[in-house]
């Protein structure tokens, strides 16, 4: 079931699940938050609310998009976040970023460049 988040404001709520050992093919798009400890392939994620991607969970699209995102596991593709965008000690990214506030733990790897945004809506072209 989708939340509507009242107009302006990002739905913060979990709402999605790919659990351990799922498989997603196509595109993903959710109102609210998704965590993803199985697999996503696609051509799109989008999540208006935060995405977290467990130390397990593997992203292959070439966009993706959150309000926020912690990262544990494999992300292939470009990652737009309009805040905070945290890669764990775990975290494997293969391509472009593009967030407000970026922050590494060690041990975290990707391979790609980096944007920071000022936080204003993110364009198609920012990468």
């Amino acid at each position: 079931m989708f939340m509507k988040a009242e107009e302006g404001k990002t739905d913060t709520k979990l709402n999605t699940i790919i659990g351990s050992g799922s498989l997603v093919e196509g595109d993903v798009i959710v109102e609210g938050g998704i965590r993803v400890d199985g697999s996503i392939v696609g051509n799109r994620v989008v999540a208006k609310g935060p995405l977290t991607v467990g130390r397990d969970g593997s992203i292959k699209a070439p966009s993706i998009e959150a309000s926020s995102a912690n990262i544990g596991g494999k992300i292939e593709g470009d990652i737009k976040v309009k805040e905070t965008l945290r890669l764990e000690t775990t975290a494997r990214i293969y391509g472009n970023l593009v967030m407000k506030v970026l922050i590494i733990e060690e041990g975290a790897r990707f391979t790609g460049n980096s944007n920071m945004s000022d936080g204003e809506k993110l364009s198609e072209n920012s990468l």
